[in-house]
């Protein structure tokens, strides 16, 4: 076991079967990564810290939720682990948004290696995010500033959906500004310093002055 492993198994613990199957998606993503840029290079001696285990952090966000969908999936991360974590309970299931073929190519053959409930969406996000129903979750990763993943997420996140975005402190701050009518919550990185888990939802209304 490489020390890369070894140190995000211990950030994010995960079941041995789920393990096994990042061990699949790590050697898949280095087999497709010699033809297909899908990961800075620099990060794919650390890909099981850098990318799997920051990606599956998400999860003990939003334990009890089944219905994710994931934005500019790119090369699957965090949705395409999220499925993978996923795998096996009833009624899981992740959509993954990627308008590059080849991109989506790399996503259903993973999916389909590591046994994951996912479907790959090529297509742009516009068409496909207001055509998803019973989505708890939107997630996203190195996709877009704050301000245009809110506005892509927006359909999602007014009709009561969790959105969760994995950004950097030096991008958004330690108190990220957003528009009337949201709430969120910053939490820092398990596997990063300079990493920052932003969980936004739309605000409740406030309530109207008593009568009594």
């Amino acid at each position: 076991m490489t020390d890369d492993r070894r140190r995000a198994l211990a950030l994010v613990p995960v079941p041995r079967e789920t393990e096994e199957r990042f061990a699949v998606y790590a050697e898949l993503l280095e087999r497709w990564q010699r033809i297909k840029n899908l990961v800075s290079p620099t990060t794919l001696p650390e890909v099981w810290t850098r990318h799997l285990a920051d990606s599956a952090q998400i999860l003990p966000l939003m334990p009890d939720a089944l219905r994710w969908a994931d934005i500019g999936s790119g090369a699957g991360f965090p949705g395409l682990v999220v499925a993978i974590l996923l795998a096996g309970r009833p009624g899981a299931h992740v959509d993954l948004v990627e308008a590059n073929a080849r991109k989506c190519a790399f996503l259903r053959e993973v999916a389909r290696a590591c046994g994951a409930p996912a479907t790959v969406h090529n297509a742009r996000i516009a068409d496909v995010l207001p055509g998803l129903e019973s989505v708890e979750v939107l997630t996203a990763r190195a996709l877009a500033p704050l301000p245009d993943l809110l506005e892509m997420g927006k359909v999602l996140i007014d009709g009561g959906t969790t959105a969760v975005f994995l950004k950097s402190r030096a991008e958004i701050g330690d108190e990220p500004g957003l528009a009337p009518g949201y709430e969120a919550r910053l939490l820092p990185s398990v596997t990063s310093p300079d990493g920052r888990i932003l969980v936004v939802r739309r605000a409740a209304p406030p309530k109207g002055p008593s009568h009594e």
